[in-house]
C-alpha cells in the first residue's frame, strides 16, 4: 500500500535560483543517482552553523521531486530548525503542522505528520517545535523505524542535520543513514575541524558520499576545489556557489 500523508502543505518562499547554483545542485543530484539503489537515507550535514546545509537539502530534494523521483525532506535540526519561517511552510487547510519533534514524542500515525507539497513528488516532514534537548528522542528506536518505514516509501528520504561540531545529534543521525553529504562553506570553514566532522562519520559507520562547497567565488572556489575536494577527500563531491 502507498504511504499517502493526510495533510497537504504549502511551501510559499521558493526562491528561483540562478542558473549557475540551480545547475550546481543538478550536478549533486546526479552524481547522487549514481550511488546505487542502497543509498536511500542522506544526512545533509554540515561541520558549523551558516554553512548552507539546509539551502543543500532543501534545493537538492526540490530537484528530485521536479524530477519525478518520490522523495521526503526530513527536518531532524530539532533545536534550532528555521525550515518553517524561512520557506514559510504552511499546512492548507490552515491547521497547524505537527512536526518531527512532535511525531516522535507522540503516540500518532506519521501519515499525519509528513506533508503532501505541489512540487512534483515530494513530501515533507518539517520540524515546528525546537527542543532543548532532543536526544532521548534521537536515541530511541522509533528515530531508527521512521526512517526505515520512509525509505521504504520514497527513493530518497533526504536529512536535514545538526551541525557535527555542536552537538552529537548528527553522529546519532548519522548512524541511521546510508550515507551523508558534508556542506562546507569556501574559504571559510577551517580544514581541521572539516576533518574532525569526517571522523565523527566514519565513527558512526556513515559513508561520505560528497562534499558541497558553498559560497564559493573566484579564485578562492578554486583553491577549495583542489585542497578539500580532490586533494584530501577524492574525485566524489558535489559543488554549488553562494547558497545563502
Amino acid at each position: 500500500m502507498d504511504f499517502l500523508p493526510k495533510n497537504r502543505a504549502r511551501i510559499e518562499n521558493m526562491p528561483v535560483l540562478p542558473y549557475a547554483i540551480e545547475e550546481a545542485i543538478n550536478r549533486l543530484r546526479v552524481n547522487i543517482s549514481f550511488q546505487g539503489s542502497n543509498i536511500r537515507k542522506i544526512m545533509i550535514i554540515s561541520t558549523m552553523p551558516d554553512e548552507g546545509k539546509s539551502f543543500v537539502s532543501m534545493q537538492l530534494w526540490r530537484q528530485m521531486a521536479e524530477a519525478d523521483v518520490k522523495s521526503v525532506l526530513v527536518d531532524l535540526d530539532l533545536r534550532k530548525s528555521v525550515m518553517i519561517d524561512k520557506y514559510r511552510i504552511c499546512q492548507e487547510d490552515g491547521g497547524r503542522i505537527l512536526g518531527t519533534s512532535f511525531y516522535l514524542a507522540n503516540d500518532i500515525f506519521l501519515e499525519e505528520c509528513v506533508l503532501r507539497t505541489g512540487i512534483g513528488k515530494g513530501d515533507i516532514l518539517p520540524n515546528n517545535d525546537n527542543l532543548v534537548n532532543p536526544s532521548m528522542l534521537l536515541e530511541g528506536d522509533k528515530l531508527e523505524d521512521t526512517l526505515n518505514a520512509l525509505a521504504e516509501n520514497y527513493r530518497y528520504v533526504i536529512i536535514d542535520a545538526p551541525p557535527m561540531n555542536l552537538v552529537s545529534d548528527g553522529e546519532r543521525i548519522g548512524s541511521l543513514c546510508d550515507g551523508a553529504i558534508l556542506v562546507v562553506r569556501g574559504g571559510e570553514t577551517p580544514k581541521k575541524m572539516v576533518h574532525n566532522s569526517m571522523r565523527q562519520l566514519e565513527r558512526a559507520g556513515c559513508p561520505l558520499l560528497g562534499i558541497a562547497l558553498s559560497r564559493v567565488q573566484g579564485s578562492g572556489g578554486g583553491y577549495y576545489y583542489k585542497q578539500y575536494g580532490k586533494g584530501y577527500y577524492g574525485s566524489n563531491y558535489g559543488y554549488y556557489a553562494d547558497g545563502r
